[in-house]
């Protein structure tokens, strides 16, 4: 079996911070690693450090290790493996309004390591879109960890403790937005009948007119 070529996955990155809530202070951490599947992949993650190892279908060997800024808490942390990349959502451990400086202890330049502008917001603009914010980033990663849901099959748990899994109400609130919408959908097909009724009627009324 040839060996595989190993290469430095993309991250991206970006976070929160509250000096209140603790569900509100964290980092997204994203590991690009496409056609890697759960059972290839290896994940450790500790307060300091997140160390990802993963062989993708195509003969590429993924290999990360981020020795993070300061610590995180990995018993409150969440992991959400996919068919594109792996999504981590790390609880920073010390409550503070303010951000990290950067996500690496180092300040070397990383080349793979670039900033999640889809997820980033301002320092002072979080508060503004925090509601919002944690709906939309934190419902995706819903079934988080145990059997049957998005975590990754060789995680560390005895780094990781029993926090994966648990997102507390955003889960929730994300069902009952979508519970409207087939509601909405629902009423559809009685528009559509309508709209075939009058259609029929008009198309009636055209015969008749002709005859």
């Amino acid at each position: 079996m040839p060996e595989l070529s190993k290469v430095h996955p993309e991250v991206t990155w970006a976070q929160r911070s509250s000096a209140s809530d603790a569900e509100r202070n964290y980092l997204y951490v994203n590991i690009k690693a496409p056609d890697v599947a759960r059972e290839g992949a290896t994940l450790k993650i500790t307060s300091t450090n997140v160390t990802f190892t993963g062989d993708s279908k195509k003969g590429v060997r993924y290999e990360v290790s981020l020795d993070l800024y300061a610590e995180i808490d990995p018993e409150n942390s969440k992991v959400n493996h996919s068919d594109r990349e792996v999504e981590l959502v790390l609880r920073k451990k010390e409550l503070k309004e303010e951000y990290w400086p950067r996500l690496l202890k180092t300040t070397q330049k990383i080349h793979f390591l670039k900033t999640d502008f889809d997820k980033w917001v301002d320092e002072d603009e979080q508060d503004e879109v925090a509601e919002d914010d944690y709906a939309n980033n934190f419902g995706g990663l819903d079934a988080l960890g145990g059997e049957g849901g998005g975590g990754l099959g060789n995680i560390d748990f005895s780094k990781l403790g029993a926090g994966l899994g648990d997102l507390g109400g955003a889960g929730a609130d994300l069902g009952a937005a979508g519970a409207e919408g087939e509601s909405d959908d629902e009423e559809m097909p009685e528009l559509e009948e309508a709209d075939k009724a009058a259609g029929e009627s008009s198309k009636s009324s055209k015969i008749q007119e002709v005859s």
